[in-house]
C-alpha cells in the first residue's frame, strides 16, 4: 500500500453556524426505552462533572461543579436530585414534566447543607420505597471475567450506593444497569439518530478546524501555551482538556499532556488534540520540513490508517476490524496502544466492539471515533491522527440529506476530497465528521505536505 507526500490545500467544507438541537420526542424515546430496557421499578442515573454523558444522553441536563442522579420510574416518572447550585440549572433539560428535588449532601462543601441533607429521605419523597428494585447506572460497568470478586460493585460513589441501600430496604434489589447505555452493540448511546450526528459534527468540525489552525500556525520559537492559543476556543463544551505537547530526543512526547511555556525546537516530537461534544481530532508529528526515517514510519500508520477507514463498515464484526488493522501495522513494526476505534459522544469514549475476537458487528448510527495511536515511538518522535465518523445505512442518509441539506453537502464533499485527492476510497456507509479528514502531514514545518495514496 504504497504512500507519498503531496503538497495540496484542504478545502473549506463550511460549518453549521448554529448547533442542531436534539428534540423533545428524542430525550422522552430514550429515557422510556432505558427504562423499559431496565425491567425494574426505578433506572437511576448517576452523574457528575467528569461522568455527565450518560445523564446528558437522557435528558441534554449535565451537573456542574457536584453530583446530581436521574430517577426515571415505571410510571413515567422523571426526577434529578441535585445539590444547591443545579437547582436552578435543570431549566435546560427540555424534558417535559422533569421534577428537581434538593438533595443538599450533593452540594459543595462549606456551602448550607443543613435544611435538605438526607439523600435517603429525598429519595423516599422521590418515590422509592422498601422492597423496589433498581437498576443503577453509573460511568462504566465491569465484564464478566472482572465480577468473581466484585459481584456488588458500581462505578458510583458509595455514598449514593449505601443511599440507594437503605431507601430500598433488606427486601429491595440492586443492579449494575450501566450496560443498557454503554454496551457497545446493544447500549442507547451505541447507536443514534440524525439529530444526534448532526449535533456531533458541529462539534467535531470545530475540534478538527482548532487542530488545524494550532498545527499550521506553529512557529519555531514560540512556546506550547502560545501555540494552543491557536484553537480559537469560543465555549463548545468539550470532552476532555485540550492537549499540547513537545519534547526532545531525550525524551518521550507524553500525549496527553496541557501545554506548557517550554520553547520546542527545531526537531522536536509535537502532538495536539482538541475534543468538543461530538468527536475529537488529534495531529502530531516532528518539527521538521522532512526526515526520511520519519516518513517511513508514518507511512507505515498512515496505512494502518486506511486500512482502518477501507474496511470499516455496517455489518462488519469488531474482531475482524481489528485484526485487519493490527496485521497492517505490524507490517511496519508497530501496533495500536489502545483499541483502534471505539465509541464516542458527549464523553471521549463510550465503549468499542474493536476488540481482540469480538463478534459485535458495526451498525447505523454508530459514532465512532478512530483513535489508533501508534507504538512503540522513539524518545522525541510523535505520531498520531484521530478524528470522528458516524456510520449511516441509506435510510438514515435519507433522513440526513431531507433534513440537513448543508451538513449532507460537507458529508459529500469530504468524501470526494478523501477519494480525488488522497487516493482513499470507503463505504458510502461512512460519514467523515471532521474538517480535516484523513489529513495527515507528519512534518509541521511544512504542513501543506500531506499523505496520500501514491
Amino acid at each position: 500500500m504504497p504512500f507519498m507526500l503531496k503538497s495540496m490545500d484542504i478545502p473549506d467544507f463550511g460549518a453549521a453556524a448554529e448547533k442542531p438541537a436534539i428534540s423533545i420526542t428524542t430525550y422522552e424515546t430514550r429515557c422510556n426505552d432505558a427504562v423499559q430496557a431496565a425491567g425494574c421499578d426505578w433506572l437511576v442515573v448517576y452523574a457528575d462533572r467528569e461522568h455527565q454523558a450518560n445523564m446528558d444522553f437522557l435528558t441534554g441536563f449535565e451537573p456542574r461543579f457536584e453530583e446530581a442522579l436521574l430517577l426515571l420510574g415505571q410510571k413515567g416518572e422523571r426526577i434529578i436530585i441535585t445539590g444547591n447550585e443545579n437547582q436552578s440549572y435543570t431549566a435546560v433539560s427540555p424534558l417535559p414534566d422533569l421534577t428537581t428535588l434538593l438533595a443538599q449532601s450533593l452540594s459543595l462543601m462549606a456551602q448550607d447543607r443543613t435544611q435538605r441533607p438526607d439523600l435517603v429521605a429525598v429519595l423516599s419523597q422521590a418515590g422509592l420505597s422498601k422492597g423496589d428494585a433498581i437498576g443503577l447506572v453509573g460511568w462504566k460497568y465491569l465484564e464478566n471475567f472482572e465480577l468473581r470478586r466484585h459481584a456488588n460493585s458500581y462505578f458510583v460513589p458509595s455514598f449514593i450506593v449505601d443511599s440507594l441501600t437503605d431507601a430500598i430496604g433488606a427486601s429491595g434489589t440492586m443492579s449494575d444497569a450501566t450496560a443498557i447505555l454503554m454496551h457497545p452493540a446493544t447500549g442507547l448511546r451505541a447507536a443514534v439518530g440524525a439529530d444526534a450526528i448532526a449535533e456531533a459534527e458541529w462539534g467535531a468540525s470545530r475540534a478538527s478546524a482548532a487542530v488545524w489552525r494550532i498545527l499550521t500556525g506553529f512557529t519555531l520559537g514560540e512556546s506550547e501555551l502560545m501555540a494552543a492559543s491557536r484553537m480559537g476556543y469560543a465555549g463548545e463544551p468539550m470532552t476532555c482538556h485540550p492537549m499540547f505537547a513537545t519534547s526532545g530526543p531525550f525524551a518521550p512526547v507524553i500525549g496527553l499532556a496541557s501545554p506548557t511555556s517550554r520553547i520546542a525546537e527545531h526537531g522536536d516530537g509535537v502532538t495536539t488534540a482538541v475534543g468538543y461534544w461530538g468527536g475529537l481530532t488529534a495531529r502530531a508529528g516532528l518539527l521538521v520540513d522532512h526526515d526520511n526515517d520519519f516518513l517511513d514510519v508514518a507511512k507505515a500508520y498512515y496505512a494502518g490508517v486506511v486500512t482502518w477507514y477501507e474496511t470499516a463498515d455496517i455489518g462488519v464484526e469488531g474482531g475482524a476490524l481489528f485484526e485487519a488493522v493490527t496485521r497492517t501495522l505490524a507490517s511496519g513494526n508497530l501496533k495500536a496502544a489502545l483499541n483502534p476505534g471505539h465509541l464516542t459522544g458527549h464523553d471521549e469514549w463510550i465503549h468499542t466492539p474493536i476488540r481482540p475476537g469480538s463478534t459485535e458487528t458495526i451498525a447505523s448510527g454508530m459514532p465512532f471515533q478512530v483513535d489508533i495511536i501508534p507504538t512503540p515511538m522513539r524518545d522525541g518522535w510523535a505520531l498520531n491522527m484521530e478524528d470522528p465518523v458516524s456510520f449511516a445505512d441509506q435510510a438514515l442518509r435519507d433522513d440526513i440529506r431531507a433534513r440537513y441539506p448543508e451538513l449532507w453537502q460537507r458529508f459529500a464533499d469530504r468524501k470526494l476530497f478523501a477519494s480525488n485527492e488522497l487516493g482513499i476510497e470507503t463505504s458510502d456507509n461512512i460519514l467523515f465528521l471532521s474538517a480535516i479528514p484523513l489529513c495527515l502531514p507528519p512534518f509541521w514545518l511544512k504542513p501543506d505536505r500531506l499523505l496520500t495514496r501514491s
